[in-house]
């Protein structure tokens, strides 16, 4: 699809939100206007799906349908309270607003799937601390004070309690999706834009709601133009051509936590202690049981995440102190790691009274073979001879490669007649008809010490 379809798209889509505002409050138009920015999404993402056809097209048709059932919840409204002149709430149209939550939530998870590659544990601490913290804001201010008012029919509660509720898991799913691994393309930020706008609007009605507050006729409009708003980023995101590259598995990534993260970990990890303090200072302690098992939660997952954290600087010192003594063209041990293990062989053969002999390896005239094919040859010339003459030696041997074309082997065991053999041997093995030099050598005696042949 070229990009030309594309902007016009959103030409259309902000022209017609840009619309809505001039509309008047519970009027036909309005809602035509609605229905027309959202279904024109709704197209976007099926169209984009079938163009480009990325590899989570069952990820981006979920979504497509959650976002269908909602901009219908609209018009079902619309014709209840205008056509049927029916007051009653619940009604059919949050039926269809909540069906919005299942399309997201089983959209997003199977996109966190494709992108995941094995057990991305990291993401996962970070998006259930997250997810935990603010659950338990809303438990206390949203869904608890529902549940307990008698005043509310069964059904009412259950309708008023699944809005939070599935703003929790959808805010679920979108933590995990953005502290994960995987591409970010514009596609991607336009889809994480869209479903932040969806939660800053139903968080926005919230705190309305409770603190009581009534909105003029403009500030409903802005509060409808951030969900018309959200619908038209989830168009241009499945529409764009990078919607492609968002379903793709991610590579595998350390754990590690920028500002922003560490910032919001910090802050989801404290709101248990702020809910106890408002409490305490209203003098109204209502939710300590929920306080406390928040609290528990959220230490258990700060203390998991310290614990990878852990474990990830283990293995990477661990990695980090094997490639100070690793060859990284031969993969044999370096001059350091020589130079380390040449104290410890002498002071064996010294403490068993054997022999132990030692062979400088050079590459002749390398240089010059260098110059006429090229360093990659001269690389691969070294490759294969590392292979050819570890090849030749014993078990108990060690080469290593002391620098340029120069090794180094430690022959542990080996009288100056045998050594002279294992020489012979990897004079023969050299690839590529280059002739090597072998010059045994002899280290310092000491007191005491064992015979070192060369």
């Amino acid at each position: 699809m070229s990009r030309r379809a594309w902007n016009g798209y959103l030409v259309v889509a902000a022209v017609a939100v840009g619309g809505y505002f001039l509309t008047p409050n519970d009027s036909w138009t309005q809602t035509l206007y609605a229905e027309l920015v959202g279904l024109l999404a709704t197209a976007a993402i099926v169209a984009g799906v079938g163009k480009h056809r990325p590899a989570a097209r069952a990820a981006w048709l979920w979504l497509a349908a959650g976002q269908l059932l909602n901009v219908l919840g609209t018009l079902a409204e619309a014709v209840i309270g205008r056509v049927l002149h029916l007051a009653t709430w619940p009604s059919a149209a949050d039926v269809l607003w909540l069906g919005l939550y299942p399309g997201l939530v089983i959209g997003l998870l199977l996109l966190i799937r494709r992108r995941t590659q094995g057990h991305d544990w990291g993401s996962l601490v970070d998006a259930t601390t997250i997810t935990t913290g603010l659950g338990l804001l809303s438990w206390v201010f949203l869904i608890r004070p529902v549940a307990d008012d008698s005043s509310l029919s069964l059904v009412a509660r259950v309708v008023s309690i699944a809005y939070p509720v599935g703003d929790i898991l959808v805010l679920a799913m979108v933590t995990r999706l953005l502290v994960g691994a995987g591409s970010r393309s514009l596609a991607f930020r336009l889809l994480a834009g869209a479903l932040l706008l969806y939660l800053a609007g139903d968080a926005t009605w919230a705190v309305i709601n409770y603190v009581g507050l009534e909105p003029g006729p403009a500030a409903v409009r802005l509060l409808q133009m951030n969900f018309l708003t959200a619908y038209v980023l989830v168009g241009a995101a499945g529409l764009h051509p990078s919607v492609r590259e968002v379903g793709e598995p991610a590579t595998r990534r350390t754990l590690r936590l920028s500002p922003a993260l560490l910032g919001l970990l910090t802050l989801a990890s404290l709101l248990a202690p702020a809910i106890l303090a408002y409490q305490v200072w209203r003098q109204d302690i209502t939710d300590g049981v929920a306080i406390a098992v928040g609290s528990m939660a959220l230490f258990l997952l700060v203390v998991t995440r310290m614990a990878q954290l852990l474990r990830q600087i283990e293995r990477q010192s661990k990695q980090l102190s094997q490639l100070t003594r690793v060859d990284d063209l031969t993969g044999l041990p370096n001059r350091r790691a020589w130079s380390a293990e040449l104290p410890i062989g002498i002071e064996r053969a010294r403490r068993d009274q054997v022999a132990l002999s030692i062979a400088l390896l050079d590459l002749d005239h390398f240089k010059r073979f260098n110059d006429e094919y090229g360093h990659q040859a001269g690389d691969r010339l070294l490759k294969s001879a590392t292979a050819a003459w570890s090849a030749q030696l014993r078990a108990v041997d060690q080469l290593a490669r002391y620098g340029g074309e120069e090794f180094i082997a430690l022959l542990p065991g080996a009288t100056a007649e045998l050594a002279t053999g294992v020489l012979e041997r990897l004079r023969a093995a050299t690839p590529a008809g280059t002739a090597s030099r072998s010059r045994p050598t002899r280290p310092p005696p000491t007191r005491d010490q064992a015979p070192v042949n060369s």
